[in-house]
């Protein structure tokens, strides 16, 4: 196979330079409340411009079936180049809360060109060893996520448009790499023509439905912990007048650590299994959404970023695993479509956590409206003991 050594490398390089695009409103927020005169709840909204971006978008490609009927790494480089353009366009001295909302909202759009169908081209390569395969594909995810953070951090003393420049000229970067080295896998099977009923097919498999089901549980959680980590440490150095955090590195550290989770869960699916696995990184995320409101009563400031760092690793270590059986779970032809439309329907779970904790923030601050994000894994792990009860039974 044509440069068979270098291919999961290239795909994981790809998706992290095409994803760092996720959060970089989020890495400048500061910046653009102050440039466009934004209220504090531009947060919630600038990010769940992006994820309902990225809902649309999946819902287009998976009625089209276009990451199956066409090369899928021309559909990554051309969504690439142009999520790339619309995330340049919020460093315009012009823009308003509604522009901002647009730009994010298109750029989120293309990434449903990106992160599915990456995860569709390992798919194509891997069809043994997928979940270590994603392990890395999804912790690139994890950390292109996180990167904002660390931009923002690394480029203090320049102008806050740098970020967004930098994510761009990654986001080309990353298309172009992709395009050029990673031909069509010898597992792709293309579909012929768009089949709009694919969207329902997918969830006649019981055992699909009950990993996708575990999965909108996962993401009810996920990109609400990752979009107010940087609030949660805000708020902590506010209440506690002797704690100074470096609000963009821990921010980085909290959520890019999930990079290494998603990698060795992606190793260990492979042993222990990957649902029994799964089943686990849920409960213990779960857990922490429950018992936050505790934690950070404390005093203590190294439990408080412990605990995080902690919460950062369980809330994606599923996240690899549960795609592994998405793709596992869905046929040869469809198996783009499938990760889409679980992708499209999760992202939709994530905008309501994220706009109901929002709103919830205006009525009241006290971090037991945190204790609602315990809603989706508890009920993701109802949906994984309703499938093949053999693959959560602990040896």
């Amino acid at each position: 196979m044509r440069h068979a050594k270098i291919i999961l490398p290239v795909i994981v390089v790809s998706q992290f330079c095409c994803t760092s695009l996720w959060f970089a409103g989020n890495g400048v927020i500061d910046d653009l409340v102050a440039n466009f005169d934004l209220e504090a709840s531009a947060l919630g909204h600038l990010t769940s411009a992006v994820q309902f971006g990225f809902i649309m978008g999946t819902l287009v490609f998976a009625i089209l079936t276009i990451a199956d009927r066409f090369p899928p790494s021309k559909v990554f480089l051309v969504s690439a180049l142009l999520a790339s353009l619309f995330n340049l366009g919020v460093v315009w001295e012009g823009n308003s809360l509604l522009s901002l909302l647009t730009l994010r909202f298109i750029t989120g759009f293309f990434l449903a060109g990106i992160y599915p169908v990456g995860m569709k081209i390992a798919a194509d390569y891997y069809e043994k060893g997928l979940g270590k395969s994603l392990g890395f594909l999804v912790g690139a995810l994890v950390i292109g996520t996180a990167f904002p953070h660390l931009l923002k951090e690394l480029t203090g003393d320049y102008p806050w448009k740098y970020v967004l420049v930098a994510t761009s000229s990654l986001a080309v970067v990353g298309g172009f790499l992709m395009l050029i080295l990673v031909p069509n896998g010898p597992f792709r099977k293309p579909s012929q023509r768009a089949k709009p009923m694919a969207f329902f097919k997918v969830f006649q498999n019981k055992e699909f439905r009950s990993v996708s089901f575990g999965y909108f549980g996962h993401m009810w959680e996920l990109y609400t912990f990752w979009a107010f980590v940087p609030i949660f440490l805000m708020k902590y150095s506010s209440e506690h007048s002797e704690v100074l955090f470096n609000i963009p590195a821990l921010s980085f550290l909290i959520i890019g650590i999930g990079g290494l989770a998603c990698v060795l869960s992606g190793a260990l699916g492979q042993r222990l299994g990957a649902k029994r696995l799964a089943f686990l990184s849920l409960l213990l995320s779960g857990s922490c959404c429950l018992i936050f409101p505790l934690v950070f009563a404390s005093k203590s400031e190294s439990l408080f970023l412990g605990f995080l760092i902690f919460w950062g690793i369980v809330v994606i270590a599923d996240s690899p695993l549960l795609s592994t059986l998405v793709a596992q779970n869905a046929s040869s032809e469809l198996k783009g479509t499938a990760l889409t439309i679980v992708n499209c329907l999760g992202f939709s779970i994530s905008i309501l956590s994220i706009q109901l904790i929002t709103v919830l923030m205006t009525f009241t601050d006290s971090n037991v409206i945190y204790a609602i994000l315990a809603i989706g894994p508890i009920l993701g792990l109802i949906a994984l003991r309703g499938g093949d009860k053999t693959k959560l039974v602990l040896n």
